[in-house]
């Protein structure tokens, strides 16, 4: 009986790995025929390429067009020996290091993508030669499925069969995108650098070697300008180890100063806002959905409102460069009950020139038009306009505006004397004792909580720091969405007097908890994202967050619209007081007035300007620039 039971294991067995075979031949056969019916178009025509479907970008009412990112697609095919060498071996190196060894493909690499993918239910890494890219660029509908990706590996390995490698490099280079409506090497040069491919140095095209991953994150315009040079030097770098160039070419490279000119698609509208929101997108979605998927995307921006303020910061700006030395300026407003952004102006003038005497971007000029002077990628000491953040905290922990301290030249530092000098044998330097001043270097005595921040007295507020305790000032400061400070070891009482960095687009968020009654609804500028069937991926939705208390979110926004506690530092009828209704304003300056800043709200509107250079040279008329010029540009 056990010999009949295990004769009938093994046929079954046999039974079973017969059927598996002869479906598994049977299905590679079909697989086989499919593959075979593929057919590779005619590569020489690129003019009738275009973008499968272009996302476009509208304002709040879904009607004003701001930018459709793919529309006027620049491109100027050349030769493969009318492109510098640099180029294609840097390309080569960032992108596909064993280009001239594999088939089309890399096994491996696949493996990769489809366990990730696999993991993540759907495609969410490519494992991408750079005969796959040319060929999911040029061949392959929108779709990103597992089909897909196998036709792709498909017809990668046929198109080295019918192209040189050379050739496919050809074809990557003349059809890579650089970002915006710019495709192709050579209208990259154009764009750029003013020059042709042919002409591009080791530095130059090592930068737009950097750019096709990310174009968006890696815009020279942009604010990632210290991950682009990060990302060049990695092509160097790489470059070096595959033998393409010698150490001393890569130093001389590292060394470069690459400038790159200042043009850009005069098309968009609220450009640095635009930009902002398909940073996100790619950052979000990848870069090939932007390309592919037709994204219609809602944004939160109020054009009538954005056109306004973009008049105004220019028209103000020309004035504060002829009176202070201030070549720029970036203005913020948001709606503080729901956090969308109605405006964003991230430069005086984004069509304008940068200054050209020695001006190279982030290296030397007062004013660069395309770096988004509000966002996350900007950091400017705020100065005093940290302060009601600390006085916040202050509050929580039982103090109140009426609080008085004394408002005395003070040496905060216990190592050092009243001669603000080290106390002998404590091994403290001079540098080291802290001892800060007023602006008008006047010390009046007995000063209350409320007085002292609405005319931003340095003194005091130091000794309001030291009260409501560093660590719980950060963690105020964080709770209410500014992210950037998160050190406490690297401020210290300095820290309420701007000595950290923050941008300009979180400092307006955090100001809106206080107009919002302590409720923080997180800073967005997306109101709806569709794709091109129709499907939303992405809907508004409010997110309120106690993160300040009701009564201590009132009590600062009472001492910061308090005119008469104001007006002794700023006049009884200055540029922040608004007769007939209540405004809460702070005012911040840096102690080398590289920066001034005013942001001010009411119960529905959040507003913040910066003034400054782009390069961080210090401003002119320095008195006047903490107290008159921003009063005047409130």
């Amino acid at each position: 009986m056990p010999k009949k039971k295990h004769s009938r294991s093994v046929k079954f067995l046999y039974g079973a790995v017969v059927t598996f075979l002869i479906v598994g031949v049977f299905s590679a056969g079909i697989f086989v025929l499919w593959a075979s019916t593929l057919k590779i178009p005619d590569f020489n025509s690129f003019n009738e390429r275009k973008v499968a479907q272009s996302t476009k970008i509208y304002d709040r009412t879904g009607k004003i067009l701001l930018w459709d990112i793919h529309q006027n697609i620049r491109r100027t095919i050349v030769p493969f020996e009318k492109i510098s060498r640099h180029v294609k071996n840097a390309t080569v190196a960032i992108e596909d290091s064993n280009f001239y060894n594999h088939m089309g493909i890399e096994p491996m690499a696949i493996l990769r993508a489809f366990i990730t993918n696999f993991i993540a239910g759907g495609i969410r890494q490519g494992g991408s030669t750079i005969t796959q890219q040319v060929v999911k660029n040029t061949l392959l509908s929108p779709e990103r499925t597992i089909a897909r990706k196998i036709k792709e590996a498909i017809l990668s390995l046929r198109l080295e069969k019918k192209f040189s490698k050379n050739e496919i490099l050809s074809l990557y280079l003349n059809e890579a995108p650089y970002g915006g409506n710019i495709y192709g090497i050579e209208e990259a040069a154009q764009s750029f650098f003013g020059k042709h491919a042919s002409e591009l140095t080791l530095a130059e095209s090592a930068y737009l070697a950097a750019l096709p991953q990310a174009p968006t994150y890696y815009s020279p315009y942009g604010n990632h300008r210290k991950e682009l040079k990060e990302r060049k030097n990695l092509v160097l770098k790489r470059m070096l180890d595959l033998k393409f160039i010698t150490e001393k070419e890569k130093e001389a490279a590292g060394k470069e100063e690459v400038r790159f000119l200042s043009r850009g698609n005069q098309s968009i509208k609220a450009p640095h806002f635009s930009i902002f929101i398909r940073s996100y997108l790619e950052k979000k979605y990848g870069k090939d959905a932007l390309e592919e998927d037709g994204l219609k995307v809602i944004t939160t921006i109020d054009y009538g409102l954005q056109q306004k303020a973009e008049e105004l910061v220019k028209k103000y700006s020309e004035e504060d460069t002829k009176k202070f030395d201030a070549y720029n300026a970036g203005l913020v407003g948001i709606d503080p009950k729901t956090g969308q952004i109605l405006v964003m102006v991230g430069s005086k003038d984004w069509s304008g020139e940068p200054l050209p005497k020695g001006c190279l971007p982030g290296v030397n000029c007062k004013f660069e038009p395309k770096p988004n002077a509000t966002s996350y990628g900007i950091g400017r000491q705020p100065g005093s306009s940290i302060k009601p953040f600390v006085y916040a905290t202050a509050f929580e922990k039982g103090y109140t505006p009426e609080t008085v301290v004394f408002n005395l030249k003070t040496e905060f530092n216990s190592s050092c004397g009243p001669d603000y000098k080290p106390i002998p044998g404590t091994n403290t330097t001079e540098k080291e004792c802290y001892h800060p001043v007023n602006y008008n270097h006047i010390f009046s005595g007995p000063m209350t909580f409320r007085n002292a921040l609405a005319q931003s007295v340095n003194v005091p507020s130091v000794k309001v720091l030291y009260l409501a305790g560093l660590k719980n000032s950060l963690k105020t400061i964080r709770d209410m969405g500014i992210t950037s400070l998160n050190d406490p070891n690297r401020y210290g009482l300095t820290l309420v007097l701007g000595g950290g960095e923050v941008s300009l687009l979180e400092m307006v968020g955090a100001y809106g908890v206080f107009a919002n009654e302590g409720k923080r609804e997180p800073v967005t500028g997306i109101l709806k994202i569709e794709d091109a069937e129709g499907k939303v991926l992405e809907d508004f939705t409010p997110k309120p967050q106690q993160a300040l208390s009701k009564n201590i979110a009132l009590l600062v926004s009472d001492v910061l619209s308090d005119n008469d506690a104001r007006s002794p530092a700023f006049g009884p009828r200055s540029w922040l007081y608004f007769p007939g209704r209540d405004v809460a304003v702070k005012t911040g300056t840096t102690n080398n007035y590289k920066d001034a800043w005013v942001i001010g709200y009411t119960p529905n509107f959040a507003m913040g300007v910066w003034v400054g250079n782009n390069d961080n040279s210090p401003m002119v008329k320095k008195v006047e620039i903490g107290r008159a010029s921003c009063r005047e540009r409130v």
